[in-house]
């Protein structure tokens, strides 16, 4: 006699103990009425409501998270008249008032012709699983985060600006707004490393950034490290005139941190060049000359003497 011969031959019982010895709840509901014809013992372990207590479809969608609910049960229903298997993710509710992660498997039982009969499934514990998913995606997050930081400073990074730029640019051509970028870079910073060398260098411009870091007026405005000594300030819906006040108080926050350098003279301080520019971006106008511009008018600063912004081609 085969395998699948003797099991046909037990007695149904053995069935409902096999059933009702795995940690899978297994459950069935009439799909006339929408009543529970039969749930697990092994329900109330899991969520702390009897057996009994599971009476009908209303029971189920009442115990499940009210972010979940309406989602869950509008699948399940059109998936369940469409005579088609499924499965859900939800999160149960617990008796003490906490919540569960739980997977329904479901397979839809159909008449003869294709209307459905009963729903039979099994819920799943996933409680574990979806912990670890989160810990997974918040690894994730953190290292896309990393991966928009400058290691050194902290600020965010070309990566980052490049991202930012283009949707505050495309943000400016839709509303008909200014856009302004401030160029900054640290002045005879070779000379600066030659004199105190490259560590000293490198907490220069950490101590550049946590200065800088101060001339940010809300959540829009972003400072990154450009690269090398080079940072770059994005203004959204910011006009010219601001945006040249912001660029001198950003050489006078610098200033004002009384980093000496005297690779340039006895007694100096470090200072900042800055290049701004500012533009009601047009459908057809493209970020790279925009930037370019800004660049151009960070040297022309640096060709005029340095420790100045130079803005249309002119000096302040």
């Amino acid at each position: 006699m085969s395998v699948d011969d003797s099991l046909l031959r037990e007695d149904p019982g053995v069935y409902k103990t096999l059933l009702e010895s795995t940690r899978a709840i297994p459950w069935k509901i009439d799909w006339a009425t929408l009543r529970f014809a039969y749930i697990g013992p092994q329900i109330e372990e899991l969520l702390g409501w009897t057996p009994d207590s599971w009476a009908t479809v209303q029971d189920w969608a009442d115990r499940m998270h009210p972010e979940d609910r309406e989602r869950v049960f509008n699948f399940c229903v059109a998936q369940s008249q469409a005579g088609v298997d499924h499965e859900a993710d939800y999160r149960a509710l617990r008796k003490d008032g906490e919540f569960v992660w739980i997977r329904d498997v479901v397979h839809v039982v159909r008449n003869p012709d294709g209307t459905p009969h009963a729903l039979i499934g099994f819920m799943f514990d996933i409680s574990e699983r979806k912990r670890t998913e989160e810990r997974l995606l918040d690894m994730q997050r953190e290292l896309e985060e990393l991966s928009y930081k400058d290691g050194l400073t902290g600020l965010a990074n070309r990566r980052r600006f490049d991202k930012m730029m283009d949707a505050e640019w495309r943000n400016a051509q839709s509303l008909r707004q200014p856009v302004s970028v401030v160029v900054l870079d640290i002045d005879y910073f070779k000379q600066y490393n030659d004199h105190y060398g490259h560590l000293e260098g490198d907490e220069c411009l950490k101590r550049v950034a946590r200065a800088l870091e101060g001339i940010l007026r809300g959540p829009r405005d972003m400072l990154c490290r450009f690269g090398g000594e080079e940072f770059v300030l994005l203004l959204p819906d910011t006009d010219e005139g601001t945006a040249m006040a912001l660029a001198w108080r950003c050489l006078d926050l610098v200033d004002k941190a009384l980093i000496a350098h005297a690779g340039h003279g006895s007694g100096r301080r470090l200072t900042l060049s800055a290049g701004v520019n500012t533009v009601v971006p047009k459908e057809r106008d493209e970020v790279t000359p925009f930037l370019a511009t800004a660049d151009r008018r960070l040297y022309l600063a640096k060709e005029r003497g340095r420790a100045r912004v130079v803005c249309d081609d002119g000096v302040l």
